[in-house]
């Protein structure tokens, strides 16, 4: 999402992640993005704050994947049309989506909530059109880059932005109908050089010092969702401890029809 009030155009803005530092930071963010959100084959997702479209194309991109980006910004849309066709972009107040309650299988924001004042509304608003699982990416408060950009009300881009925390987050979130919460960061020195590279290949989702602060969960709902490797190592254990090889067998078959139902299913809604 392009901050509001700075002097950044839509295309400027986006071709930033086309310098070596900006592609670096975009796809350090993504990878954290996508390993938390898990977009699949079949999945519809969200994108609240779209901005230029930047991480909405790289997820619509995914193969099977169906993306929606909203934003308020008439002419960073405009932008985002004109370089991706796959995903639909449309103007939308994240405090007040109009979409129905779990409409989408997962929903993404990338530091778009850090430039909206009532940001727990919109969180609120994210949480309540999720069908299954939410990533949410803001500005670290506790990083470098609040130090090298953020003190006294920013700087450039991120003029007027409000730096999360930890606590904050975990806050808003507790009053929602959320679990399986997961907080991490990333970019830790948001130079870009052979250092921070190093660093971050090392320290990686150690620290809680990366200018880019995630949260990612899943929502409590009544949304069919589908089965994963993990839940199916859980049923083995269970059935280990509790019931015979035969059941499990027999709920793994169960597990296989069920999955290929629910996917006709979500194919044609």
């Amino acid at each position: 999402m392009v901050a509001p009030g700075t002097p950044v155009n839509a295309s400027e803005y986006d071709a930033w992640y086309d310098t070596d530092r900006g592609r670096w930071i975009g796809e350090t963010e993504y990878r954290l993005l996508t390993e938390l959100l898990t977009p699949q084959f079949s999945d519809h997702v969200l994108d609240v704050g779209c901005g230029t479209g930047w991480f909405t194309r790289r997820i619509a991109g995914l193969a099977g994947v169906e993306v929606t980006g909203t934003d308020i910004d008439s002419e960073a849309l405009a932008f985002a049309r004109e370089r991706d066709t796959r995903a639909h972009y449309m103007e939308a107040d994240a405090r007040r989506l109009p979409f129905a309650n779990n409409r989408f299988h997962k929903v993404m924001s990338v530091t778009a909530l850090c430039f909206i004042a009532d940001w727990p509304q919109a969180l609120s608003e994210i949480v309540r059109v999720t069908g299954d699982r939410f990533a949410v990416g803001v500005l670290n408060r506790h990083s470098l880059l609040w130090r090298e950009k953020g003190r006294d009300g920013g700087s450039g881009a991120y003029r007027g932005a409000h730096w999360h925390t930890h606590r904050e987050l975990r806050q808003a979130l507790a009053g929602l109908p959320v679990y399986d919460l997961e907080i991490r960061t990333a970019v830790l020195l948001p130079s870009g050089s052979p250092l921070a590279r190093q660093t971050e290949r090392c320290l990686a989702g150690r620290l809680p010092f990366g200018s880019f602060l995630l949260a990612a969960g899943r929502k409590i709902s009544q949304w069919p969702r589908r089965e994963t490797y993990t839940d199916r190592q859980h049923a083995y254990r269970n059935n280990t401890l509790h019931g015979s090889g035969r059941d499990f067998a027999q709920q793994s078959s169960a597990w296989e029809q069920t999955r290929h139902s629910r996917s006709r299913c979500q194919h044609h809604r």
